[in-house]
């Protein structure tokens, strides 16, 4: 596994590890997110998670065999999912959703 997605009801950590480098972390208040973005996992290629914070536009999504239509690993705000993971990381998305409140104008 190349990374993990945390929510404890306030805090999202997400934690990527490239194959030989130390495992970076990134920390966001729920409140500090303006949107998520999921695409399904299916038999054939990865999904991602993706959190949208305010001035900022999401990691666009990288074509090609190795990518399967994610954004780059770089990204520090999304994170590869497996086809198994579709339920939780849908579920996961939804309580940060509710978390961070009523959507501002």
């Amino acid at each position: 596994m190349l990374g993990k997605i945390v929510f404890d009801g306030e805090w999202v950590t997400i934690t990527k590890s490239a194959a030989g480098q130390v495992p970076r972390e990134t920390r966001l208040r729920a409140a500090e997110v303006s949107g998520t973005r999921m695409k399904q996992a299916t038999w054939a290629f990865h999904g991602y998670v993706q959190l949208v914070v305010p001035g900022t536009l999401p990691a666009a999504e990288v074509r090609g065999p190795m990518a399967g239509g994610r954004p780059p690993q770089s990204d520090p705000l999304s994170l590869s999912i497996r086809r198994k993971h579709n339920d939780i990381a849908r579920k996961l998305l939804a309580a940060v959703e509710q978390a961070r409140g009523p959507a501002t104008p």
